[in-house]
Parts: structure tokens; C-alpha cells; sequence
């Protein structure tokens, strides 16, 4: 059934829903838009001008040597073409103007809505596919406008001038001249259905080398490590082949469609010339009217020609279009009906009660969680691998929706606060730091232009960082490259703590931050901890259990349930698995 449906809208030749929501998108720029499809109007009611001025030099200046009707005629053909080039330059720039500036909300836009989606979309979905859909998709859509739809409208509106024209000069002429057109109508018909499915073909084949090429090169350090090289080659040169048939398929289609134009062209002259010479040797007909039409027939078979060409670009733009505007119409956004809701100060209270969650159906990871954070305590969560303790964290920050139960903020369903008064009281220290290919001044504010100078070296010297900075060539304004690629491990995670000092959170969440790094980045850390976690809530997610011994509880979580609460001493005196935790990293170190 999928498939069929597929295969129904690939077979259609627009989808007038989705033209009308691109031609939405012109209502902020309406005006430039209507002056240049007014301006594509008047050139495409001028096509008749020139052909009538040559008849005029042919068969009235020429056979009377009139040299100053001939003079006339060549400065008004001059004339048309000086004003042809001057509306076709208005036309060109102000297309591509109105197109650009949609691009740019529309990017804008789709960026905005994406940036809200919950976790789990990103969880499921490719990042290739959302480059594609940010980049070369909105890309199509702009040629909508800029070489798309005013100019078909044009050549309409040329072809019909052209034909109108011919029919008022010698209706009977025409119609020996349209002859061929009927034929070029039902070829364009099935150029059109074939070309649109060459088109989804080839859009999704662009998109599937942008999610392997985005994802190899982010994970080339694990195709190197594995000597993966040659088998993921040979995969993207299927890719890459598959790419290439689909564009080779729709290069067949203009292929054979052009020719045919060309031949039809061709065939339309032959039948004027054989129907028009006898009329010209019997007089009935004058040179000038046969110079004239031989110019309207290439007048009118350029336009056809030219439509196939704009019909490409539409086509290209429907489907393009229909993939961004099926992104902006998901909803998986974070529901926050609540967000104009005044914002009271956090004091960092956390409750959960009876709180299940799952990823996929009835995969519970926790399973009637109940626990109370009284502000400024600093509470620990500990457990295996899977136990739960990041999805606690995930739910705090409402990156994750839970199924049951609550979870209260301050006394409050964590549902009615507003989602950006809350992500900005909580910063979060990941273990996996991501660095943008920015400065590392940059880094640390995160664009935000309300810290001075003042307050990021004294996070620095908080923090521990400030010796490894004042070594760096540029200092603040360093380019640490993508991912961080110039820093260390330890100094990646010194910078995210920098970010979370900075912001003075009343919430400080810790998602296993020392577990990557060596003993001197960790000792910087821990000193930067003890000051930052003073006052404020703190939520430490820990697999080293000698980085938790002086929080006021630990949690113990076991296959999504809480197995143990209490502090260090409380759980040690304890025979039960926060004991065997320890016993086993003992013995751990000891062999190490």
C-alpha cells in the first residue's frame, strides 16, 4: 500500500497542495514579486514586436528603397532589443531577490522548528537527511521562483501572443503550421510523468549519499580502526553508482524529448515553406509575411522547448518542496503550552514520583522511580550500564517525555514550566563534550554576548583551565576546530565546565564528566566541582565511585528500579549492591 501510494505521487505532475504553500511563502516579498511578474508579462507581449518590424523593412523599405523607412525599422529593432535586455536584466534580478530571501526564511524557519524536536527524532533520524533537507531541498524550492514559475507563466503567455498573432496575420497558414503540435503535446504529457519520478528518484538518492557521507567521515576513526576502508568504499561506490542511474534516467527523458522538439521544429518550418512559397510564386502572399512567420515559428517552439526546461526546475521544486514542508508539518516538538506562563525563580526542589519511562512500547528503563531533592543538595546516581541513571537526567531536562507518574520542579509538574526558563536553569556536563568549530571564547558562552572578559577568566581560573588557555597562540579566540579536534579529552571537559560555571545554574547536572579523563584533569575538576556545586542542587551521574563519597545521597539504580538510597557510609555499612560496586572497583584499581 506504501509503496503504491509512493508510487501515485511520483506519477502526478504538480501537487497543487504543495505549490500553494511555496507560493505562501512569497507573502512577505509580494511586491517585488508582482512588479516582476508584471515585467515578465510585458516582455512576453513584446515577442510579436521585432518579426512585424522585419515584414514591415522586407516588404515595404526594401522593394521602394525607402532607406529612411529602413533606417526606422533597424533603430526600432535595436531599440526592442535594448528594451528586451534592460526588462530581462530587472526580471533576473529581482527574481533571484524574492528567491533568495524565501530561501532564507525558509532555512530560518526550518532550523527553528527542528531545533525544538525532541530527542528521540534525532535518536532515529540520519543527520545526512536533515543537511539535505536544510541545504540542496530549500535550494529547489528558491529556483521556484528564481527560474521556475514567473518564467513559465512568461512563456505561456509568449506562446499564446505567438499563436494569436499568426492566426490574425494568415489563420490558414497557422493552422498548416500547428500541425506537428498535438503530436509535441502528448510527447510533453509523458516527458512530464516521466521526469517527475526521475526526479523523487534522484532526490533520494542525494539524500542517501549525504547521510553515508556524513555519517563515514564523523566515525572515519572507527572504518580506520577496523580496516573498514575498502569495504565501505566499495558500499559508497553502490551508492554513488545508484545516484548516477537515477540522474542518467532522467538525462534520458530530456534526451529523447529535445530531439523531438527539434524534429517537430523542423517539420513545422518544411510545411511553411512548402504551403508558403506557392502562395509567395502566386502572389497570394507577400515575402515579408513568409520572413515573418518562419520567425514565429522558432518564436514558438523556443518557449515549448523552454517550458520543458521550467517544467524540470517546477518539478524539481514540488518535490524538494514537499520533503521540507512535510519536516516543518511534523510535530515532534516538546509540547509547551505553558511557556507564557511567569517564570518564578528556580530554587532547585526535584521530586519524582512513581515515574516509568520507556524508549519503545513497554520497554520500561525505569520502572516506579520515587526519590526528593531538597534545594542545594547534591544527590549521585550509580548502577550498571542500561540501569537508568542518564535517563533520570534526560527527563529532568525534558529531553525525553516519561509515560507515568511526575516529576516536580519547585512543587511543579515539570510540564507547566516553561521549557526554555528551565533548560536555562539546569546546565548539564556531558561525559561526550561537543565543541563547535568555533573560538573557544565562543564555546563557553555559546554566543551569548552577556559575559565580559572578566567573568570567563575568572571561570578559567575556577575551573582549572585558565594555564592550559594562556598557552594557547590566540588565547580566547583560539579555533579549537570541529569536535574540539586540537584539545584534549581533559581539556574538552574543562571547557564544559567552564560552560556551566558561567551560567550560574540553579540546577548542576554531571553525566559521568570525569569518567574520560586522566588524574590531574580529574583533580582540576573536582576542586571546580566542590566550588560549583556550593548552593545549588547537583545531580552527578557517576561511574567512579570515589568522585561520590561526600554527596549528601546516593542513588542505587538497578534494572531501571531503585535499589539503594542513602550516603556513602549508609550503603557501605550495607550488604548490597552499591557494596559490591565498590568492592569491584577496588580490586579494579588494585590490578590496574
Amino acid at each position: 500500500m506504501a509503496e503504491q501510494r509512493k508510487s501515485e505521487v511520483a506519477g502526478k505532475v504538480f501537487d497543487g497542495a504543495t505549490l500553494r504553500k511555496v507560493l505562501r511563502q512569497v507573502e512577505p516579498y509580494k511586491g517585488r514579486f508582482i512588479l516582476t511578474g508584471v515585467l515578465v508579462l510585458c516582455l512576453s507581449g513584446m515577442v510579436w514586436i521585432r518579426p512585424a518590424l522585419i515584414r514591415i523593412a522586407v516588404d515595404d523599405a526594401i522593394p521602394e528603397g525607402d532607406a529612411r523607412l529602413l533606417l526606422h525599422v533597424f533603430l526600432a529593432v535595436v531599440g526592442m532589443l535594448c528594451l528586451e535586455a534592460l526588462l530581462q536584466y530587472r526580471v533576473t534580478y529581482l527574481a533571484n531577490w524574492v528567491a533568495q530571501s524565501v530561501s532564507l526564511d525558509l532555512r530560518s524557519k526550518l532550523f527553528r522548528h527542528v531545533a525544538r524536536f525532541r530527542l528521540r527524532y534525532f535518536d532515529q533520524t540520519p543527520v545526512g537527511t536533515l543537511v539535505t533537507r536544510h541545504v540542496s531541498d530549500i535550494d529547489g524550492i528558491a529556483d521556484v521562483f528564481s527560474n521556475g514559475i514567473l518564467n513559465a507563466i512568461g512563456d505561456l503567455l509568449a506562446l499564446i501572443v505567438v499563436i494569436g498573432t499568426m492566426l490574425w496575420v494568415d489563420w490558414q497558414l497557422t493552422l498548416i503550421v500547428l500541425v506537428p503540435i498535438p503530436i509535441l503535446l502528448w510527447a510533453t504529457r509523458i516527458f512530464q510523468r516521466v521526469i517527475k519520478r526521475a526526479f523523487v528518484d534522484v532526490r533520494n538518492q542525494v539524500a542517501r549519499m549525504n547521510e553515508f557521507v556524513q555519517e563515514h567521515v564523523t566515525g572515519m576513526h572507527i572504518v580506520q580502526a577496523f580496516g573498514r576502508m575498502q569495504v565501505e568504499a566499495k558500499e559508497f561506490e553502490k551508492i554513488n553508482a545508484e545516484h548516477r542511474d537515477a540522474n542518467i534516467r532522467s538525462v534520458w527523458a530530456f534526451s529523447l524529448f529535445f530531439p523531438l522538439v527539434e524534429l517537430l521544429s523542423a517539420t513545422s518550418v518544411a510545411l511553411l515553406l512548402w504551403w508558403g512559397m506557392k502562395d509567395v510564386i502566386q502572389e497570394r502572399m507577400t515575402l515579408g509575411i513568409l520572413l515573418q512567420f518562419i520567425l514565429y515559428v522558432f518564436m514558438l517552439y523556443r518557449p515549448i522547448r523552454q517550458l520543458a526546461d521550467r517544467f524540470n526546475v517546477l518539478q524539481m521544486g514540488i518535490v524538494n518542496s514537499d520533503r521540507v514542508f512535510k519536516l516543518l508539518d511534523l510535530d515532534e516538538t516538546i509540547s509547551d503550552e505553558f511557556k507564557d506562563n511567569e517564570a518564578e525563580p528556580f530554587r532547585g526542589e526535584i521530586e519524582f514520583k512513581g515515574v516509568w519511562f520507556a524508549y519503545q512500547g513497554e520497554e520500561w528503563v525505569l520502572r516506579d522511580v520515587s526519590f526528593h531533592i531538597k534545594p542545594g543538595e547534591t544527590i549521585a546516581f550509580v548502577g550498571a550500564t542500561g540501569a537508568g541513571k542518564s535517563t533520570i537526567i534526560n527527563l529532568i531536562n525534558r529531553f525525553y517525555e516519561h509515560q507515568k507518574g511526575s516529576i516536580l520542579i519547585d512543587g511543579k509538574e515539570i510540564s507547566t514550566l516553561p521549557l526554555d526558563h528551565l533548560r536555562r536553569n539546569i546546565a548539564i556536563v556531558l561525559q561526550d563534550v561537543f565543541l563547535f568549530s568555533d573560538s573557544l571564547r565562543n564555546n563557553v558562552t555559546l554566543y551569548e554576548d552577556r559575559f565580559s572578559n572578566e567573568e570567563l577568566i575568572e571561570a578559567a581560573r575556577a575551573i582549572g583551565a585558565a594555564p592550559f588557555i594562556d598557552k594557547l597562540p590566540q588565547g580566547w579566540d583560539q579555533n579549537v576546530r570541529e569536535r574540539g579536534a586540537m584539545l584534549s579529552v581533559g581539556q574538552r571537559q574543562l571547557i564544559a565546565f567552564m560552560r556551566a560555571y558561567v551560567i550560574a545554574p540553579k540546577v548542576l547536572v554531571l553525566d559521568e564528566a570525569t569518567s574520560s579523563i586522566d588524574s590531574e584533569s580529574e583533580r582540576l575538576i573536582q576542586q571546580a566541582t566542590e566550588t560549583i556545586t556550593r548552593g545549588r542542587t547537583s545531580l552527578i551521574v557517576a561511574h567512579r565511585l570515589s568522585t561520590i563519597r561526600h554527596s549528601n545521597r546516593i542513588v542505587v539504580l538497578e534494572n531501571g528500579v531503585i535499589a539503594q538510597i542513602g550516603s556513602h557510609e549508609e550503603l557501605i555499612a550495607q550488604d548490597g549492591p552499591y557494596l559490591d560496586l565498590s568492592r569491584s572497583q577496588m580490586e579494579g584499581e588494585e590490578m590496574g
